[in-house]
């Protein structure tokens, strides 16, 4: 009996004994793991699964975790600037041995399920960032009624009004108002200390 499981992206023919080297699995050595998603299983009655078999599931041993074959980034430049650059890489992977193949009843044999290094929820705390400009920009006063001409200020043309439009400020009283963190986080234009001294006189009057 075989099958086909997925993981780490790639899809794997296996049978009891096979030994694997998969994606990264967060599992230490001597760790038993199960592969649920069961793509396929092969034998007298093979079986196939929309996408996956349900209940089927393939167990098995983590012998250690490993680093794949290095592999060579070469760039050579060529003409004016006459420049190269070698990078290296080695793959993080995971040897298994595959122990057993189940046809049914995975979903409740206790076994730990074979995931990636990072768990999914974790994925993406780099969105924490811009979120705090976007946070920043929605804080920055527009509270000016009308639009001014922000080109009355020296050093701005209309390029520069434009991307400050685009931040959210459109008024010599938007731009007077803006405290240091707020200017910190406008990431379209970098705002000038003199531009606001400025827009603090013209928004006066």
């Amino acid at each position: 009996m075989f099958a086909v499981l997925k993981t780490g992206g790639k899809q794997y023919k296996v049978q009891a004994g096979d030994v694997l080297r998969v994606e990264k699995l967060a599992a230490d050595a001597g760790e038993k793991v199960q592969f649920n998603d069961v793509l396929m299983l092969g034998g007298d009655a093979p079986v196939v699964g929309a996408p996956f078999v349900e209940g089927a599931g393939v167990q098995a041993e983590v012998i250690e975790q490993i680093k794949g074959d290095k592999v060579i980034k070469f760039v050579k430049r060529r003409r004016k600037h006459s420049s190269k650059r070698t990078v290296g890489h080695r793959q993080k992977l995971t040897l298994v041995k595959i122990t057993d193949i189940l046809s049914s009843g995975a979903d409740k044999s206790g076994i730990k399920a074979a995931t990636g290094s990072a768990p999914a929820g974790e994925a993406a705390p780099v969105a924490k960032k811009p979120a705090k400009k976007a946070e920043a920009k929605a804080e920055a006063p527009a509270a000016a009624a009308a639009a001014d001409d922000l080109t009355a200020l020296n050093g701005v043309g209309p390029a520069a009004a434009k991307k400050l439009v685009e931040a959210g400020i459109e008024s010599f009283a938007a731009l007077a108002a803006l405290s240091d963190e707020q200017i910190a986080a406008i990431d379209t234009i970098k705002v000038k200390p003199e531009w606001v001294e400025q827009a603090k006189e013209l928004a006066q009057g």
